[in-house]
């Protein structure tokens, strides 16, 4: 039974997890999305959102404790200019995890995605905002009047066609059946 055991430890020792963490965690803040077994990625987020939560606040300390996480000055400058910038308004919950459904060939291990979720443009506000512009079609004050103008121009023409043809193909239906 695993009562009170929080830590998995992923069937390595303790300076290995600590390494493996690490790494995945800077690879994470510079690619901003990578692929690995679903309990490394659970792992990962608990590992990797205080770091985050950290480096919204820019002071010399922060860096300092951040950096003897990561151990990679790259991954640390990222993460407080491009990365904190972005998630500055968000209050947690900064990685998504998606499972992909197919899993590793050597052990069957289950494959997933972790990723930053401010970077990700499918979810993001733009996206929702830009489906809702491209949806309503009528919503502009030009267009409404454009399609005013076509409408009146042949309003006659437009209801000719549809109404033949609708009795056309129920007539036709009806000596199928006889």
């Amino acid at each position: 039974m695993r009562h009170g055991k929080k830590i998995n430890h992923l069937g390595r020792t303790a300076s290995h997890r600590k390494a493996l963490l690490s790494n995945m965690a800077s690879s994470l803040i510079l690619k901003k999305r990578i692929t690995t077994t679903v309990a490394k990625a659970k792992a990962l987020r608990k590992y990797v959102e205080p770091l985050l939560t950290k480096a919204k606040i820019d002071t010399t300390h922060s860096r300092r404790t951040v950096f003897s996480y990561l151990q990679n000055k790259e991954s640390v400058s990222e993460l407080f200019g491009t990365v904190a910038s972005r998630i500055a308004e968000r209050q947690g919950g900064y990685t998504r995890i998606i499972k992909m459904g197919d899993v590793r060939l050597g052990d069957n291990a289950e494959m997933c995605l972790i990723e930053l979720v401010d970077f990700n443009e499918l979810y993001g506000k733009e996206a929702v905002a830009k489906k809702g512009k491209t949806r309503r079609s009528r919503g502009a004050k030009g267009k409404k009047d454009e399609t005013a103008q076509e409408v009146a121009g042949a309003p006659e023409a437009a209801a000719e066609p549809a109404s033949e043809k609708k009795p056309a193909k129920k007539k036709t239906d009806k000596k199928d059946k006889k």
